[in-house]
C-alpha cells in the first residue's frame, strides 16, 4: 500500500494530489485576503495569489504527471491551476 502512495499515474493518487493542491492554495488565498495588515472593518481584498508551492506530503514525480496531463502549470518550482 505504501507504493501506492508513491505511485504518479495512479488516478487515486493523482486525485489526492489535486484535492490537496485545491485546498492548500485556497488556504493561502484565504490567509492573503484576511492579513492583519487590514483594518477590521476595511472592505476587504481579493488575493493576488494565484501559484503556491504543492503539499509535500506527495513526491514531485506526482506534481510532473499533473503537469503533463495539463492539470497544473509548472513556473520555477510554483505551481498554478490553468485558466479556465
Amino acid at each position: 500500500m505504501e507504493d501506492e502512495v508513491h505511485d504518479p499515474t495512479d488516478k487515486a493518487v493523482l486525485k489526492k494530489a489535486m484535492k490537496a493542491f485545491r485546498k492548500r492554495l485556497k488556504m493561502t488565498r484565504l490567509d492573503d485576503e484576511t492579513s492583519n495588515s487590514r483594518g477590521a472593518f476595511s472592505g476587504g481584498k481579493v488575493s493576488s495569489v494565484v501559484a503556491i508551492k504543492p503539499p509535500s506530503q506527495f513526491p514531485q514525480a506526482v506534481w510532473d504527471e499533473l503537469v503533463k496531463q495539463g492539470r497544473l502549470i509548472e513556473s520555477n518550482h510554483f505551481y498554478e491551476l490553468p485558466k479556465e
